[in-house]
């Protein structure tokens, strides 16, 4: 057996959109796969969770024991974007202040407080391992977030962050704009 669904299972999966060379693992859970909307040349690993609005445009890697947590506000995942393992992204929470209830079984007229806002993971971002992004973060293009980070506010573009909360360490070199190029002259020519 293959360790990723085949294109018939990809296509029986009911997906808003699903583009070409999809690769997702047979042990990754899609909670409302009619939400979500997979570009090409994407690969989801195992034991990942995704789950409400969540859009993956093209040359995204998803890491194994990832979550992601669209809701409704969703979550946006550009061009060469990327989780390493073990990352959650959340564009919901519940409230912990004790305004309001909190857990998936109650319902919301109960939940006041809780925090639903899109999340936006620009192009060539990536998320280093065990990272969490918090609802209504931006992660800047180019943007790299050193494992174990806690991202709580937008992060601006070209620049590393490491820490919790996550703290802007400096500047993130450009080179890859060459490269991608140089990738998409090839790709195109070949």
């Amino acid at each position: 057996m293959d360790n990723f669904l085949s294109k018939e299972e990809v296509d029986k999966l009911g997906l808003k959109e699903c583009g070409t060379d999809v690769l997702i693992g047979r042990y990754a859970v899609l909670y409302n796969p009619e939400k979500l909307c997979i570009g090409n040349h994407v690969r989801i690993d195992d034991f990942t969770i995704i789950s409400g609005c969540v859009t993956l445009k093209n040359y995204i890697h998803i890491s194994q024991f990832c979550g992601v947590y669209g809701g409704n506000e969703g979550i946006v995942m550009e061009d060469y974007s990327g989780l390493s393992s073990k990352c959650s992204v959340y564009a919901v929470s519940d409230d912990y202040t004790g305004t309001s209830m909190t857990n998936p079984m109650i319902p919301v007229q109960y939940k006041p407080s809780m925090i639903s806002l899109p999340v936006q993971i620009k192009k060539h971002a990536i998320i280093g391992c065990n990272s969490v992004i918090l609802p209504g973060v931006t992660v800047g293009e180019g943007t790299a977030v050193g494992s174990m980070s806690l991202c709580t506010k937008n992060l601006d573009e070209w620049s590393i962050y490491t820490g919790i909360p996550a703290r802007r360490k400096g500047d993130r070199k450009k080179d890859i704009l060459e490269l991608e190029k140089q990738f998409e002259g090839d790709w195109n020519n070949g």
